[in-house]
């Protein structure tokens, strides 16, 4: 079952890139303003509204400058915090028990900067079956429960809240028996996180991809 793993920006900050742009459009609109007004000549200079001034051309040519700058500068910054999200999988000894094989999965971000986890959610897709719905870490254990899935024995799901920094070192996302690699295709994992300039990015990943063709003795 394909889906868009792509990941993608999904919010920008209001302060830091709505403000900035905003104050250009303003700037570049009284320009307009005032190359209209400078060339009108006559008697209708001297009526409304065309007697309205509303900045000097000097000032105002800094300040678009400044703005345009500013707007640019941004852009320029936002690329280079932002994130890049992915993941590292493999088939590990130990973390659901001694000598027990477990499909370790690491979220991880490749990104220059830090990024700060806004949510975690999760559906999943069992053998045959079709995608449930989005819920959360509580809500993810009561539907595998329902499938018969225990965790602590045949999966162990890290708890990961908002505000827990993502940077180069990754985080875990947990690591899943055989069993549970047997059951279900596909566990979809959708994380947003906020960047240094707040900017929101959002990905879906698949933690089970690849599991079974690269399982112990498959």
């Amino acid at each position: 079952m394909e889906f868009d793993d792509r990941q993608r920006r999904i919010r920008r900050s209001p302060l830091l890139f709505v403000a900035p742009l905003v104050l250009l459009i303003l700037l570049t609109l009284v320009l307009l303003w005032e190359i209209v007004r400078s060339n009108i000549t006559g008697d209708l200079a001297r009526q409304w509204p065309w007697r309205l001034r509303l900045m000097d051309m000097n000032p105002l040519g800094a300040l678009l400058a400044v703005a345009l700058a500013a707007v640019f500068g941004r852009a320029q910054y936002a690329r280079t915090v932002r994130p890049a999200m992915g993941w590292s999988s493999a088939w590990t000894v130990g973390d659901l028990g001694p000598d027990e094989p477990g499909w370790r999965v690491d979220v991880v971000n490749g990104g220059s900067q830090h990024a700060v986890v806004e949510e975690t959610h999760y559906c999943f897709v069992p053998r045959g079956g079709e995608a449930g719905e989005w819920t959360d870490h509580a809500g993810l254990i009561r539907a595998l429960a329902d499938h018969g899935l225990v965790a602590g024995k045949d999966y162990y799901l890290q708890l990961t809240g908002p505000g827990f920094p993502l940077g180069a070192g990754g985080m875990r996302a947990g690591t899943y028996g055989r069993r549970f690699v047997d059951e279900i295709d596909q566990l979809r994992l959708r994380l947003r996180v906020t960047d240094a300039v707040g900017d929101s990015h959002e990905r879906v990943m698949d933690l089970m991809r690849g599991a079974r063709n690269e399982r112990p003795g498959s």
